[in-house]
């Protein structure tokens, strides 16, 4: 691999490229159709009984995804490596507009993550997620990371890009939107060949963090038990105070996934979700029980204000079975490893980060969100690649997959 230093400034002044930047990969945009139009179609089945015409809209984003997804793989990706830091601080100013001080913020359903611009509003974690991640890999591919006093430098600062709007969104509260930059972190990190005894350490302070989280969970299952168990209405009535910077449901969430019993009892309350998620995905057999035909979703047992968004994949489970599910699943892996394939066919350290972040941030996407579906992650509320419905989200998936075309396309753009 070249270094980034190589690359001649005329490549940055020009759109267009060379001979070789005609290919165009077929796997990436077949991947995206195909997720695209079941995503669509399962919304609509979500919604089929309860009138619901989320499917329009998501058709309408879809469109405006792929247009925006054909520009994206037009541009040079080397030129948006000049624009790195205005790209960074339009993500950040779009959280900051979503914040309470703001006259353009949203609040719903007691979250405030979204920006009122008239005709519609948008999501701007999505803005963020794609600028910390371009300023990030054009930081790490501008620097020397031989010398350890200029790699302590970097790492300084590359905590700073991501701590930022990680708090902005952690605050809006939208955990698990939060954590999805951890990973991309770490990914690009380890591909620029940071010493080992970094990664040692970081796992050591994860270790840390990760058990007084423990140890928060663990109180709050007390304090539940002591209000569960008590005839003290003062007791009942007590808050659970805690250091730890949590909202009592995204507690409510942990323990739904690792002790149900202890938040919801009855199973009719915190843990419905998940339970009704784990029914749907797993009643689907082998072939499915029909397009339209399942119960779940149908009769409103897998709540309309989610199955068509965080649970959608349990929609497609059940009314496509093993084998539906199996497909999708292969799709999203065929995408994602096709995104790695293409980080290692870049020939300059800018690409390869990109590409290896934005694989990264779509496995994390597409591994908790099934999770969520099937039982083995908390729920956090992230949403399923192209499948789920939401405008700003699907926009941000079109524009990232569009950035790995354009890394494929350019990669042999050198002068």
């Amino acid at each position: 691999m070249k270094p980034l230093k190589s690359i001649s400034k005329n490549s940055f002044n020009s759109l267009k490229g060379t001979k070789d930047s005609i290919h165009f990969d077929l796997i990436n945009p077949l991947c995206i159709f195909i997720l695209s139009i079941a995503g669509i179609l399962f919304i609509f089945s979500a919604q089929s009984t309860l009138g619901g015409d989320d499917w329009k809209k998501q058709l309408v984003w879809v469109c405006l995804g792929a247009l925006a997804y054909g520009v994206t793989s037009l541009i040079n990706y080397k030129y948006i490596l000049k624009y790195a830091h205005f790209i960074y601080f339009f993500g950040l100013l779009g959280l900051l507009m979503a914040t309470p001080l703001s006259p353009f913020s949203v609040e719903m359903m007691g979250a405030r993550r979204w920006v009122n611009l008239g005709l519609t509003t948008v999501q701007p974690t999505e803005a963020a997620k794609i600028g910390t991640l371009i300023m990030a890999a054009s930081l790490l591919a501008r620097s020397n990371l031989e010398n350890v006093k200029e790699s302590l430098v970097v790492l300084l600062k590359i905590i700073f890009i991501f701590l930022v709007p990680m708090l902005l969104i952690f605050i809006q509260p939208d955990l698990g939107s939060a954590l999805v930059f951890p990973p991309m972190i770490f990914s690009l990190l380890y591909v620029s060949n940071l010493s080992k005894k970094f990664f040692l350490s970081a796992f050591v302070i994860f270790a840390v963090i990760f058990s007084i989280l423990c140890l928060d969970i663990y109180h709050y299952s007390r304090h539940l038990n002591t209000v569960q168990n008590s005839n003290n209405e003062q007791i009942q009535n007590s808050n659970f105070n805690s250091v730890i910077p949590l909202h009592n449901y995204q507690r409510n969430r942990i323990l739904t996934f690792i002790a149900p019993k202890v938040v919801d009892p009855s199973g009719t309350g915190a843990s419905w979700n998940a339970n009704q998620a784990k029914i749907s995905t797993a009643t689907g057999g082998l072939l499915g029980k029909g397009f339209l035909k399942g119960t779940q979703a149908q009769l409103g047992y897998l709540p309309k204000a989610v199955a068509h968004n965080d649970f959608i994949f349990s929609v497609l489970a059940e009314e496509t079975g093993f084998l539906g599910s199996t497909l999708i699943i292969g799709l999203f892996s065929l995408l994602v490893a096709n995104g790695i394939r293409i980080a290692g066919l870049a020939r300059d350290s800018f690409g390869s980060q990109l590409a290896i972040g934005i694989s990264i941030l779509f496995l994390v996407h597409f591994f908790i969100n099934i999770g969520m579906a099937i039982g083995i992650t908390p729920i956090t509320g992230l949403p399923l690649p192209f499948l789920s419905y939401g405008g700003s989200f699907v926009l941000s998936c079109f524009i990232l997959q569009g950035l790995i075309q354009s890394i494929y396309r350019y990669r042999k753009d050198f002068s």
